[in-house]
């Protein structure tokens, strides 16, 4: 279970998409949580591979989810996902995708400070560069997340 509260799709998921990012998708329905609140591709006129269209909505939740609606102190960054998993259902006619990411990230503040850190040391003798990285795989924190999307109209 994520430890960062639910997006609501009380607002249409376009709308938030366009006024947190600045982008506008054609998608409606709900936040890929479960089947039931799948977010549905309306349209693709640009014609983006499916799954690059995907890993952009998911990363957007994630973003908004870890970091646009959290207290300064507790937002998350270099946010990265990595599909770890993918299956296609069929329900009443329609065909989604259950898309299971990795979800990494690291707190913004500390996050700041490994790069602080990196970019004062590297290239001097006595920077431990396997030691830099070592802790800052510990400071990340890792999250598995599923992302349902109704994709019937798109494929």
């Amino acid at each position: 279970m994520t430890p960062f509260p639910k997006l609501s799709h009380e607002e249409p998921i376009a709308e938030v998409i366009k006024a947190a990012f600045d982008a506008t998708l054609p998608v409606q329905g709900g936040w890929g949580y479960t089947m039931e609140e799948a977010t549905v591709f309306t349209d693709n006129p640009d014609k983006l591979p499916l799954p690059q269209l995907e890993h952009m909505i998911a990363s957007m939740r994630a973003y908004l989810e870890m970091n646009m609606t959290q207290p300064k102190e507790e937002r998350y960054g270099s946010i990265n996902l990595n599909e770890k998993s993918r299956e296609t259902f069929t329900d009443k006619n329609k065909i989604y995708h259950k898309i299971t990411y990795e979800v990494s990230a690291m707190k913004e503040d500390i996050y700041a400070d490994f790069i602080d850190e990196y970019k004062e040391g590297y290239g001097k003798d006595d920077f431990d560069m396997e030691d830099h990285f070592k802790r800052r795989k510990e400071a990340t924190l890792i999250r598995v997340e599923p992302y349902w999307f109704e994709v019937g109209s798109v494929i």
